[in-house]
């Protein structure tokens, strides 16, 4: 296991090509919240990517996309109202080869879930492939969700990393049918906090980072004493908590 650093390293490409690279997954609610607070929470997180849960998806949703990229310093990669709601926002650090969203399968009456997935190349030859999730509040539309986004990630390369909300705590079955392939980022290199739900009284995790086996994980977790970021910030921009991860990917 990795033992991860009092903070997390910043982003670099290392002599071998090996590329760490700071990936931020967080729930945004529509940005229906205080947005002012939420860019600030990004902004201070200094992340290369961006899996973006719960963006917004209805009228002049580019709009609001391109807003919040502004505002936090990014470029809009892919997602959004394409995706039923997961995005990815990424930094001018990465080169964005390719990108697909993909609408699951619905359960009539229940909500749209969908993939944002991208390929990446940091420097000459760092490939990562990203997809930001958001799966069901059902338990047997979940499962098989789990199992689509699995078979998704398999195609986007030997590294590659799921990130999003679970909408379920480790010891459920989708949890941990992901966890059983994939690297979850918490329990592997702990930093930070454990708990992504809810600001004001954190009790639960049900958001993640998972990565493929050969991604390194440096350190993965809910940052604390973000610099210009307050208690109230965290609360007032969304009903989650940011995950943070660093990640080293080796030279393909």
């Amino acid at each position: 296991m990795t033992t991860p650093p009092a903070d997390l390293p910043p982003s670099r490409t290392e002599d071998d090509g090996s590329a760490v690279v700071r990936l931020l997954s967080y729930n945004i609610r529509s940005m229906r919240d205080d947005t002012a607070a939420l860019a600030r929470v990004i902004r201070a997180c200094a992340p290369d990517v961006v899996c973006v849960q719960e963006a917004p998806r209805f009228f002049r949703w580019r709009k609001y996309a391109s807003r919040l990229a502004m505002a936090t310093g990014l470029q809009y990669v892919t997602g959004g109202a394409t995706a039923s709601g997961p995005m990815v926002l990424a930094s001018l650090r990465p080169y964005v080869e390719r990108t697909a969203d993909v609408l699951l399968p619905r359960t009539p009456g229940l909500h749209q879930r969908g993939l944002a997935t991208a390929e990446l190349r940091f420097g000459e030859s760092a490939r990562l492939g990203v997809l930001s999730f958001h799966l069901s509040l059902r338990d047997a539309e979940r499962y098989e969700q789990g199992g689509a986004l699995l078979s998704r990630l398999r195609g986007l390369g030997p590294y590659a990393v799921a990130a999003g909300d679970v909408n379920e705590r480790p010891k459920g079955r989708t949890f941990q049918r992901l966890a059983a392939e994939l690297q979850d980022g918490w329990a592997t290199a702990p930093w930070g906090a454990e708990y992504t739900s809810e600001p004001g009284r954190p009790h639960q995790r049900i958001d993640a980072v998972f990565a493929t086996r050969g991604v390194e994980v440096l350190g993965c977790g809910v940052p604390r004493g973000l610099a210009g970021v307050t208690a109230q910030d965290l609360r007032a921009a969304t009903d989650h908590l940011p995950v943070l991860s660093a990640l080293r990917i080796p030279p393909a």
